[in-house]
């Protein structure tokens, strides 16, 4: 499985891109067949009255689909877990509805 994450309009920090890794890494117990990981995150825009909106998006590759989540968050480690916890849902019911087969 390989992660790739691009970072726009703000620094991708080594503690991010480890917080980021360790976060889709752990998606591998609900699909072990996980071919790809593409995370960006950044920085909405600078215009909002109430601080700053960061955003996560993230395309999984899984044989058969392409699971894609955006949201968004006032701190970029809520966006990266927002995204990580619906993956982690729509990743356990493929694995349930696989085994019902």
């Amino acid at each position: 499985m390989t992660i790739n994450i691009r970072a726009v309009g703000m620094d991708l920090t080594p503690a991010l891109r480890q917080y980021i890794e360790e976060k889709f890494t752990s998606l591998e117990k609900f699909a072990e067949k996980i071919m790809q990981i593409d995370v960006h995150v950044g920085l909405e825009t600078t215009h909002h009255n109430k601080g700053e909106v960061y955003t996560c998006s993230v395309s999984v590759d899984v044989p058969g689909a392409l699971l894609k989540v955006e949201r968004t968050a006032e701190d970029m480690y809520k966006a990266i877990d927002k995204v990580k916890d619906h993956l982690r849902e729509t990743l356990a019911q493929r694995k349930e509805r696989e085994q019902e087969r």
